[in-house]
């Protein structure tokens, strides 16, 4: 493995905000690039993997409205888990918020300003118990960071508090017009999930809360378990959902519109279809995993799929071979983290799209990447070999469909996450 050191200290990167204030502090770059030893193409690690980073989740954005930071939490970086941004040009870090109750696995970064929104869980003592909805404003918070002139507090404001009671499952997402955020819930509380076991099931449903009085209303309640909230980015008023169940649903995607009506079944499943993973293609199309794992679901087409939200048509995007998992496996790339028997056949397992419909993106089982030509059906393997421990890759298109985001345990074998890029380079070479 070739490893190029790029990290580029500046005197922004030397500033360290007051103790008082941890909001807007300042880490220095780790940034490094990494060449991939099976395709040759550089890998840049935006973060050294020591510290427990991970990404927001595949069905949100990433990049900050400004086009140049990307939004992340961390476990290691201060006192709890907190919400951070690395500027992707300069490698910098920037803490973003600070305190108990940060609700950081379930960020939302703004399309339409420099602004993200995050759920404050209540702190021990907490006489009122209650969740609220918040909004950072990126733009003064980034600049006092970089003037060295962070101040406590200032840049948050409380969206909204959540009806007493409120449990958050299946997180919360952003409108089209971003007007509204959409919240799951659990109508009461679910059993502890026991090692290896479903997730307990419970009735669940949407809440919706506006985001400029904070008044919230119910859209939908459902009789199974919240998952995977997700608004259309180009739709006002289309949300898609999950039934959750930490495996196979018998039928996991359904849409619904904002007041409660129109709710159906997306993608109705046969008997062998184990769905997963979707998220928005563009306005009128999700993409999806139908998971071809095991030796008995190939028994019908698996793979990376697409269908239409108005006439229910599919596309089919390719799966990877079985053959291809061998050849994987004998070249030393078989991830022993996963586990495997003699029915495992691998297969995509998430995926990822640009919106122009141009390109799609899958990881496999043992932690590669791979890029789909969607006018060709042309699979490329862009890089190999990320521990899909303690997390998955995950991966990301960036806005302009140049880059990919992902989180790897490569440098840890499997310890920690860092943050990666990798270029798209059919798409850079344009």
């Amino acid at each position: 493995m070739i490893i190029r050191h790029t990290l580029m200290l500046s005197a922004l990167a030397a500033i360290t905000a007051p103790a008082a204030a941890q909001v807007g502090r300042v880490y220095p770059s780790e940034m490094r690039t990494v060449v991939d030893r099976t395709t040759g193409r550089p890998i840049t690690y935006l973060t050294d993997g020591a510290k427990g980073d991970s990404k927001i989740y595949p069905t949100h954005p990433q990049w900050a409205h400004d086009g140049r930071h990307i939004v992340f939490r961390s476990s290691a970086r201060a006192e709890g888990s907190q919400i951070f941004a690395v500027d992707e040009i300069t490698g910098v870090i920037v803490q973003l918020s600070e305190g108990p109750g940060v609700g950081a696995g379930s960020v939302n970064v703004a399309r339409k300003s420099n602004r993200i929104y995050y759920m404050r869980y209540p702190a021990p003592g907490d006489a009122e118990g209650r969740i609220r909805l918040i909004e950072v404003d990126l733009t003064p918070l980034l600049a006092a960071a970089a003037a060295g002139t962070p101040r406590a507090g200032g840049y948050e404001r409380v969206v909204a508090t959540m009806p007493e009671g409120h449990i958050e499952a299946g997180g919360f997402t952003l409108d089209a017009d971003e007007k509204t955020a959409y919240v799951g819930f659990d109508a009461r509380r679910a059993p502890r999930r026991e090692p290896g076991q479903p997730v307990p099931q419970v009735p669940g449903g949407i809440r919706a809360i506006d985001i400029a009085t904070g008044k919230v209303r119910t859209v939908i309640e459902t009789p199974f378990r919240m998952g995977h909230v997700q608004a259309n980015p180009f739709v006002p008023g289309e949300i898609l959902y999950c039934h959750e169940t930490g495996g196979d649903a018998p039928q996991r995607m359904w849409v619904v519109k904002a007041d409660g009506s129109g709710n159906r079944p997306l993608y109705k499943e046969g008997p062998l279809d184990w769905v997963t993973h979707e998220q928005f293609a563009d306005a009128d199309h999700v993409i999806f995993n139908l998971m071809g794992h095991k030796r008995e679901l190939r028994q019908v087409p698996t793979g990376i799929l697409v269908v239409n939200l108005r006439d229910n048509t599919v596309e089919h995007l390719g799966q990877i071979p079985i053959e291809d998992f061998k050849r994987t496996a004998l070249a030393g790339f078989n991830d022993p983290n996963i586990p495997k028997d003699e029915t495992s056949t691998g297969g995509y397992w998430h995926n990822a799209v640009t919106y122009d419909g141009r390109f799609a993106a899958g990881d496999d089982f043992d932690g590669n990447v791979h890029l789909i030509d969607r006018s060709t059906g042309e699979r490329t393997l862009l890089t190999t070999g990320h521990r899909m421990r303690p997390d998955h890759t995950h991966p990301s298109f960036s806005p302009d469909g140049s880059r990919l985001l992902i989180q790897s345990g490569r440098q840890t074998d499997g310890r920690t996450l860092a943050l990666a890029i990798v270029p798209v380079p059919e798409a850079t070479a344009e």
